[in-house]
């Protein structure tokens, strides 16, 4: 089954386009706190000066307040899923009357058991009023900025999804020229092996084309590679000899579209192409902890090598753009020759498609 990951981003429920983050997360209730914590240092900064700081002030303004905060995070989260069906305005003006009513609930809690000390009725009543409005619009202030933050988030997908659209847009037509000059070669050769590659090459691009999308299975990605080595198996022969260690790899592991195809192409540009004999061409993979690594390597030789082509060149570009686009700066792509062999080695961090993806 094809699997487009930015598709299911845009899949998923609700709740995760939702404007007001998971405040039940600890980052967020970490950052929850220390804004309440600051607000009450303002609070009691602005009472009348006194000759010494009334740390008893302090601390029953800050108990006060990081219970309005923690209510207000819990209830906020509790009905995010029903908060996130409204039109964001309205859900806006929810969330503001409940962090109000809130407020006013604590207050008079505070007020009942004399907290504060004691007040005259005009005093309750400025009180009352008083933390209602600090309440309205330090809640409005937030849910402000959580506002703007979605939007710049959105914003930032909307880019990423058209980044990685235009480099899709650049491998398939060199793919396609490429697997062409291979099978225009076997015109004049064998036009019956040259008919079945034509018809290969069809299933080949109908599959990479059935639903353009930035990430793929592992098992289809690798079928797509596997089917593009059958059509320069018409053309090579024996001389492609291939070995493939790919048994560690999740089938639902997500990789890059046309990934290992380039780097296939590659191997057999520099590796089997020059030489008479041919030779071997290793395919190596794996997953662990967290991390999807992927080696391709080809024979080698010093002297009487090919200067690298510009096409191939690109391909390999587009590939690293493209990894860092979705993956971040841990990703990396990297090109080495040892021991007689040339290695096009690539890695990167990444989640199971089964699991929580998140965004980049």
């Amino acid at each position: 089954m094809r699997i487009h990951w930015l598709d299911r981003m845009r899949e998923r429920m609700p709740t995760d386009e939702f404007f007001v983050p998971e405040l039940c997360e600890p980052e967020a209730l970490l950052g929850l706190v220390l804004l309440a914590e600051l607000l009450v240092m303002v609070l009691v900064l602005a009472e009348p000066f006194v000759a010494t700081f009334n740390w008893t002030r302090l601390a029953l303004t800050s108990l006060f307040v990081q219970w309005i905060v923690l209510l207000s995070a819990a209830l906020l989260c509790r009905l995010r899923p029903l908060l996130a069906r409204l039109p964001a305005l309205l859900a806006g003006v929810a969330c503001c009357a409940l962090v109000v009513s809130l407020t006013l609930g604590c207050t008079a809690v505070a007020d009942h058991f004399q907290l504060g000390g004691p007040l005259s009725r005009t005093g309750e009543v400025n009180l009352y009023l008083r933390h209602s409005l600090i309440g309205l619009i330090m809640s409005a202030l937030l849910l402000r900025y959580f506002y703007l933050q979605s939007q710049w988030r959105r914003q930032q997908q909307a880019e990423l999804r058209a980044r990685l659209e235009s480099l899709q847009a650049r491998i398939r037509p060199h793919f396609l020229f490429n697997s062409l000059n291979s099978i225009a070669s076997l015109v004049a050769i064998d036009p019956s092996k040259a008919e079945q590659a034509v018809l290969d090459l069809s299933d080949l691009f109908r599959a990479s084309l059935a639903k353009p999308g930035s990430l793929v299975s592992w098992t289809e990605e690798l079928e797509l590679a596997r089917r593009y080595l059958s059509i320069e198996h018409y053309r090579l022969g024996e001389r492609l000899q291939m070995s493939w260690d790919v048994d560690r790899v999740p089938d639902d592991l997500p990789i890059p579209q046309l990934t290992l195809q380039p780097l296939l192409e590659n191997a057999l540009i520099y590796g089997i192409q020059p030489r008479i004999e041919g030779g071997l061409v290793q395919v190596e993979a794996q997953y662990a902890d967290g991390v999807f690594r992927l080696c391709v390597s080809n024979p080698f030789e010093g002297t009487g090598a090919q200067a690298p082509s510009r096409g191939t060149q690109q391909a390999l570009i587009n590939i690293e753009a493209r990894l860092a686009a979705l993956f971040g700066p841990r990703a990396s792509l990297t090109v080495e020759r040892r021991d007689g062999r040339h290695f096009t080695c690539l890695r990167y961090p990444c989640a199971r498609l089964t699991q929580e993806a998140r965004a980049i």
